[in-house]
């Protein structure tokens, strides 16, 4: 459809009259189908980070809060989402795109996917731009599993982390907001803090106001003044349990640099590691 990553809200109405399209809506938090029921975007199917985007986990201390769950397990559940080779797939959640849709962009990039668009703004874009929610639960018709059943998507572990971290031919970036990183507070893992060496750059300072992404320009000033040199695959990103880290490589793609890492772990594995934690910049 188009060579960028985003889609506008004024550009949705286009997106539908292609051909072989879905719409996967990846709302989240307490009561979660109950919000998706009560207004989506028009034949959206919704798609759940904790059952869906990850797997279940009884020791976050490998693999963090929401590790992936297998290739062929995400395979199989986009072939049940109607998505082959050529489908053009929309993603969009409830937090400005910055949550659940960009971890589905990322898994769906990482199976070597290049028809999928996320909805720049999420949810509240379109809202405010007036359009009108659909109710109601939807599904598609099933397809066979998607033929790609390993992940190709550039990943770090914990002990590469801990290796590069604070390297100087290297960078390890915190997208948590600043008071977590400094470990001023800490609402969901054991330890407060940051890993030793990394720097910290929130999520959030991807987006304007409005909840939508930077320009390409400002993206490219911010991270290559971050990168001070550095290639992109030597930069790994993580944050609390590898979700909102996905919106900075997203930004990173968007602005044209391609390479950097996830690691999926992120604090969450990295606190109950036993690894020391670090409370200064």
């Amino acid at each position: 459809m188009k060579s960028t990553l985003l889609i506008s809200p004024a550009e949705i109405e286009q997106f539908y009259q292609q051909q072989n399209v879905v719409i996967i809506d990846a709302q989240s938090g307490p009561d979660v189908v109950r919000k998706y029921a009560d207004g989506h975007l028009r034949n959206a199917i919704h798609l759940d980070l904790d059952k869906d985007l990850s797997s279940k986990t009884r020791d976050p201390s490998k693999g963090g809060r929401h590790p992936l769950p297998a290739a062929d397990k995400f395979a199989e559940l986009l072939g049940v989402c109607g998505i082959d080779l050529n489908t053009q797939v929309l993603v969009y959640d409830d937090k400005s795109s910055a949550n659940a849709a960009a971890r589905f962009w990322w898994m769906l990039k990482s199976l070597g996917h290049e028809k999928i668009y996320v909805l720049d703004g999420g949810l509240a874009s379109v809202v405010a731009e007036g359009a009108v929610l659909e109710k109601g639960i939807n599904s598609n018709p099933a397809k066979p599993p998607y033929p790609m059943k390993s992940w190709k998507g550039a990943m770090a572990d914990i002990e590469e982390v801990a290796r590069v971290a604070g390297h100087p031919e290297h960078l390890v970036i915190d997208v948590r907001d600043k008071q977590r990183y400094l470990g001023n507070t800490e609402p969901i893992d054991p330890v407060a803090g940051h890993i030793p060496g990394a720097i910290n750059i929130p999520f959030s300072t991807n987006l304007d106001a409005a909840g939508k992404f930077l320009t390409v320009d400002e993206l490219q000033e911010k991270y290559k003044t971050a990168f001070a040199g550095r290639k992109p695959s030597n930069v790994v990103i993580h944050c609390g349990s590898g979700v909102t880290a996905c919106h900075s490589l997203l930004a990173l793609e968007h602005a044209g640099m391609y390479g950097a890492k996830l690691y999926v772990g992120s604090w969450s594995e990295w606190s109950r590691s036993g690894r020391t934690a670090a409370t200064r910049e």
